[in-house]
């Protein structure tokens, strides 16, 4: 295929000098390139920016700080330097990136009901802020998932938000709830500190667009996965 990288991008990362960021959209159908040809593809597009991190994912909280080699078990990173890019391999779960435009660092997540659960956007607010970002300094964005229009659950998810994750849940068409992650992790930036203002997103569904996104829920073992990346070019 002619095209190596296609990715949405947000305007507010855009006027970030020096700043590489995207949400990666497919270039073929379920199937046609094998998770590991999609790093190799992924990592050399961007070679000219810097290394390409990724994690092995298992849905949970933990987040780790660049540089590593291989891929360490963790759902979220941090990176204070440039020439690493951090990477989120998704398929319907949210990610998540954060950017401090002071301090030249950046955090990503990867936040799938569980990871959401276990708050890991508010774990990777936190461990830049525990590096000497600001809250207020930071943007923050979401990008393609499954939207509540088609991310049916049970109701046993419910006593995993507690009392305070209610408003995540609404009745879907054939009486099991349907949960909103975009709205709970935004929530967790907020209450991580990040004004409102400041955080973005790109809201497509990833299940409903099947011309840009793959999606576990619509393929599902076939489902190849989108690269998310952000970081700071080297210079």
């Amino acid at each position: 295929m002619s095209e190596t990288l296609r990715a949405a991008r947000v305007a507010a990362f855009e006027e970030v000098p020096g700043l590489v960021h995207g949400f990666e959209q497919r270039l073929g159908p379920a199937g046609w390139e094998e998770r590991d040809d999609t790093r190799r593809r992924v990592a050399s597009t961007l070679a000219r920016s810097g290394r390409l991190l990724l994690l092995q994912q298992v849905h949970g909280a933990r987040v780790r700080r660049a540089p590593w080699t291989g891929r360490p078990e963790a759902d979220a990173a941090v990176a204070e330097a440039p020439g690493l890019l951090l990477g989120i391999e998704t398929a319907d779960c949210l990610p998540v990136l954060v950017v401090d435009p002071v301090r030249h660092a950046v955090a990503a997540a990867h936040a799938g009901w569980r990871g959401t659960a276990a708050g890991v956007a508010r774990e990777a607010v936190a461990a830049l802020v525990a590096g000497g970002s600001r809250p207020e300094d930071l943007l923050a964005a979401t990008g393609p998932g499954i939207g509540p229009c088609c991310y049916e659950v049970g109701d046993e998810l419910r006593a995993a938000f507690g009392d305070a994750g209610a408003d995540f849940f609404r009745p879907g068409p054939r009486g099991r709830p349907h949960l909103d992650v975009r709205a709970a992790n935004e929530r967790q930036l907020r209450e991580a500190g990040i004004p409102e203002a400041r955080i973005h997103g790109v809201a497509d569904c990833t299940r409903c667009r099947a011309d840009l996104y793959h999606s576990y829920r619509r393929e599902g073992q076939d489902a190849g996965r989108m690269i998310n990346f952000v970081g700071f070019a080297a210079t």
